[in-house]
């Protein structure tokens, strides 16, 4: 009545769409650090668990280097 599942093509699957959801995570963030002058390599710290909160706000709240270079206002 029940066939069994081959999960032969789940092991694939898997570990691409990780790394899809890690692109697609990822590639935002790095592009905020880069326009607000920061490295874009921080964006990592995304997936460091508490640090990616703390990230996020400090981000959201610090000041920017690329603001204060063109001489624009807080």
């Amino acid at each position: 009545m029940f066939q069994e599942w081959d999960y032969q093509y789940s092991y694939h699957v898997g570990p691409i769409a990780m790394l899809i959801f890690a692109t697609l995570v990822v590639l935002p963030f790095w592009k905020i650090c880069k326009k607000a002058g920061h490295p874009g390599i921080m964006a990592l710290m995304i997936f460091v668990p508490l640090l990616n909160v703390i990230f996020i706000y400090w981000l959201a709240f610090a000041d920017w280097p690329s603001i204060k270079r063109a001489g624009g206002a807080s």
